[in-house]
């Protein structure tokens, strides 16, 4: 099955540690869990129509949380950290 680019490419994260990233051209994305680095470099040179250099992807695992009596779970997800080329940006928008 092959995906298209939005749905690859779930959120522009914007928190303060992402924040760090971008003086250095990174961005990091919620990706989708089954997305490899090949698929999310086309899927963002597609959507913001940058160049990519580098694509760095970590999965975290999701924790056990307490929920009233029972025990529930956050879900499992996948973070992608994008370089892209000198002088090139992208903009606050998400997808």
């Amino acid at each position: 099955m092959t995906l298209l680019s939005h749905d690859i490419i779930k959120a522009l994260l914007r928190t303060e540690k992402s924040t760090l990233y971008e003086p250095k051209a990174k961005y990091l994305f919620l990706v989708d869990k089954t997305a490899n680095k090949i698929q999310i470099k086309r899927a963002v040179e597609e959507i913001y129509k940058v160049k990519v250099k580098a694509v760095n992807t970590l999965v975290s695992c999701g924790k056990l949380k307490k929920v009233r009596y029972q025990l529930g779970r956050t879900p499992d997800s996948k973070k992608a950290i994008v370089t892209v080329k000198e002088g090139q940006k992208i903009s606050g928008a998400t997808v």
